[in-house]
């Protein structure tokens, strides 16, 4: 087809049967300019589950045929100038993630409300003017973000106990008059931000939100001057209190009014208890905190050459910041959780390999690519640097040795995946800036940048030759491991170095180590133009098994 000749990502996406793709920037907005919109093609990549297009101001309309992409969990379509989206949107029933930010839209779909599996809803930097009616129908809904539009009123269903997981509303600089007395009846809301609005009243029955945590009411012109004075300089505590008590008077007299009758210190010890309950869930909820690549500059790349796709062709990478291997055992736990991972979801090597690497010694930019045996050189963990085939040959021979013997001991465990790549001309690694190579997968890293109790930032990598959603569940499968084993370190005061892997002498862990949070940056690997092949993680990863784990986007 034209088009397929015109569109490359296109092309690829559809002879690679990819489920990822993302078109932005200025030469997407030239052609989109050229064609009048996007290539029909794109419309028949019927597996895609995450689409991109953004930053192409010549985009101001999406085909009805967007109904045909019935896998689609993630569309984001930002920074173009869309002014309508077709009300076939509501067919994309698996869609978790709509993005429509910083467009031209004045009106949405109804469609929209036929998303039952949608959970992050971002319409801000608009021109609208209303919501549509019926939201409350997309009862996953667990972030929506309409700021800086035009908006004067919520629909009255958002405030429907049907919307139980909504914990984050966004709603600032718009001309909102009203917050209804109903908000109390969203019993997830955490974060809510009227901010820049045209409020006069802050109904006291937001006091009555169970989990509300953040609030801003800043930039509103309140009647009650004491209350619009706190809201431009206390907490989110004392401006809860402050509503609490003014609700409270002329309440406390046992009207029979839903239970409001209710003496006020039994009321307010129900609520400390309540509130201890939740502090108690807060603690013993796990964190992971992702960083976009837009939110550092920093944030590393890799270049994925075309000649690995004969060879290992996928690859997901992150950098994880907050974990803490210095304690006691904590590396070795972490270590023998990556080897049981290896043993388990990755199928011995044979699904998929996972390697780490210190940050503090990666020199990037990184290229993930093939080299003949002979000239790919790597000092693998523990040994001298030597070459792929010495490496391979050494690895054989103490195989044979083992066999001999019949037992383990001091033999690298490294053999049991020499047949993984058998027959192959060319082999796949990771090489850093001055050319040395960081990973040698599936066999080993480097001892280059080997990690160590001191490691503060850690590089992940998983790759496959099976496909790029296994690298994502891999990928998932180590953060959650990694999250649960901080938890773990945390609760447990063990001391640095305890278990003699330390660089130094032992020493009580430092409280700002204590924390279990994890922050996770993400990585952008794009292939020799530039283009992007994937970023990890994105909004559909980290997703599933996540009970008693939050993640913050």
């Amino acid at each position: 087809m034209d088009d397929m000749e015109e569109w490359p990502e296109v092309e690829r996406a559809a002879t690679e049967k990819r489920r990822e793709l993302v078109l932005q920037g200025a030469s997407v907005d030239k052609r989109v300019s050229r064609d009048g919109g996007l290539p029909p093609a794109i419309y028949s990549l019927s597996l895609l589950n995450y689409l991109e297009v953004s930053q192409c101001p010549s985009l101001t309309e999406i085909h009805e045929d967007i109904q045909h992409l019935t896998n689609l969990q993630s569309l984001v379509l930002c920074r173009n100038k869309l002014r309508r989206i077709p009300d076939v949107i509501g067919s994309l029933k698996a869609l978790k993630v709509l993005d429509l930010s910083v467009n031209n839209l004045e009106v949405l779909p109804e469609g929209i409300t036929q998303l039952k599996e949608l959970n992050t809803f971002n319409v801000s930097c608009n021109n609208l003017e209303a919501l549509p009616e019926g939201l409350s129908q997309c009862t996953k809904l667990s972030t929506i973000n309409i700021s800086k539009n035009r908006i004067t009123r919520f629909p009255a269903d958002l405030y429907s106990e049907k919307l139980d997981l909504l914990s984050t509303l966004v709603a600032s600089d718009n001309t909102i008059q009203e917050l209804s007395e109903d908000i109390h009846m969203l019993p997830a809301l955490k974060v809510l931000d009227l901010s820049n609005n045209k409020l006069s009243e802050i109904p006291s029955e937001l006091s009555d939100c169970p989990k509300l945590k953040e609030i801003n009411f800043k930039g509103n012109k309140l009647s009650d001057k004491r209350l619009e004075k706190m809201v431009n300089g206390c907490q989110t505590k004392s401006i809860l209190d402050y509503l609490r008590g003014k609700g409270g008077q002329g309440k406390d007299r046992g009207d029979g009014d839903g239970g409001r009758g209710v003496p006020k210190k039994k009321r307010q010890q129900q609520r400390k208890k309540k509130d201890e309950e939740d502090e108690l869930e807060e603690v013993n909820k796990m964190v992971v905190r992702v960083l976009s690549v837009s939110d550092s500059s920093a944030a590393p790349t890799v270049k994925v050459s075309a000649e690995v796709k004969d060879v290992r062709p996928y690859l997901v990478c992150c950098v994880v910041r907050g974990m803490n291997l210095k304690p006691g055992n904590a590396l070795k736990r972490f270590l023998m959780a990556q080897t049981k991972l290896h043993d388990d979801i990755c199928g011995k090597r044979t699904i998929a390999t996972i390697a780490t690497h210190d940050v503090q010694l990666l020199k990037g930019p990184l290229v993930y690519e093939v080299k003949a045996p002979t000239q790919l050189k790597i000092v693998p963990l523990g040994r001298r640097e030597m070459t792929a085939v010495e490496l391979m040959r050494h690895l054989q021979l103490e195989a044979d040795e083992l066999r001999k013997q019949k037992k383990r001991q001091n033999v690298s465990g490294l053999h049991k995946y020499l047949q993984l790549l058998q027959g192959k001309s060319l082999y796949p690694c990771l090489v850093d800036a001055e050319g040395h190579v960081i990973s040698f997968p599936p066999i080993t890293n480097s001892e280059k940048t080997k990690i160590k109790k001191t490691t503060k930032e850690l590089f992940l990598e998983v790759t496959s030759a099976t496909s790029l959603q296994t690298c994502k569940d891999v990928m998932d499968t180590l953060i959650l491991k990694m999250v649960e084993l901080n938890k773990f370190t945390a609760e447990h005061r063990e001391e640095a170095g305890s278990d003699g892997e330390g660089d130094g002498p032992s020493e009580p862990t430092a409280s700002s180590e204590t924390s279990s949070e994890l922050i996770i940056q993400q990585v952008r690997t794009v292939d020799q133009d530039g283009n992007l092949k994937v970023v990890y993680p994105s909004k559909t990863d980290l997703s599933k098994d996540l009970s008693n784990v939050t993640v913050i986007w």
